[in-house]
């Protein structure tokens, strides 16, 4: 197994006034040659918005958008003709296939809103655009890895056009989950939203990130209560 640990202040950050972004992956003026991207894995944003701020409408194109709000509410329009209101607890999709524009805003004037968006490069290009949007308030389970993403969907799963799953799990102090791998070959990146993971003897803390590949399990404890989202894809 091969592991690697990018801690939460080695990411690319950038302070736009109104954003205040920290880049897992090089992105806008962000530019590292190592931390282009992880597999088919190409961004993870953790994003603070301002009240009132946000990105006027813009394009996109062959391109697995996942947007997952920690915190406040996100404002949505797209050109296909969707008028959401994501909040904590719920998880956006898009994919941008042939071509897609779209705004999005902080939906509230006064209270920030912090979000995690991931990019993911889809299995086949130029496919019709499509949004999808799960609420999972009420339905998230304590202490059980929770997958919100895969390639067929489900009851509460997105469906994603790439061979990739990503999963949710909020922790208690002192317990242990074994991650099996869907796909033979397909890497993990660990993104710890809060507290702590441990795997073997590396420890991993509040937005840390760890990557692993050459294994079909992977062992995680939890040394403090933590949330924790599991993103899985190929290499290609």
């Amino acid at each position: 197994m091969n592991l690697k640990i990018h801690k939460s202040n080695e990411r690319g950050k950038a302070d736009y006034g109104w954003l205040k972004a920290r880049y897992s992956f090089s992105f806008a003026n962000y530019y590292d040659p190592s931390r282009e991207r992880f597999g088919v894995l190409r961004v993870l944003n953790d994003d603070i918005i301002d009240g009132g701020g946000g990105f006027d409408t813009h394009p996109h194109n062959n391109m697995e958008i996942i947007t997952i709000p920690l915190k406040g509410s996100l404002e949505h329009r797209d050109s296909m003709g969707h008028t959401s209101v994501i909040r904590a607890g719920e998880v956006q999709y898009m994919s941008a296939g042939s071509g897609v524009t779209h705004s999005e805003y902080n939906a509230s004037d006064k209270d920030s809103l912090n979000l995690l968006q991931i990019w993911i490069f889809p299995r086949t290009k130029n496919t019709p655009p499509v949004y999808n949007q799960i609420n999972l308030e009420g339905k998230r389970e304590q202490n059980k890895i929770q997958t919100i993403v895969s390639p067929t969907g489900g009851e509460n799963i997105i469906g994603i056009g790439q061979d990739a799953w990503l999963s949710l799990l909020s922790a208690d102090e002192g317990k242990e989950f074994t991650y099996r791998i869907n796909k033979p070959g397909n890497g993990i990146f660990l993104f710890i939203i809060e507290g702590e993971v441990k795997t073997g003897n590396h420890l991993a803390s509040r937005r840390d990130s760890m990557e692993i590949w050459g294994t079909d399990a992977l062992s995680i404890s939890t040394p403090v209560k933590s949330k924790i989202l599991i993103i899985e894809v190929p290499e290609n």
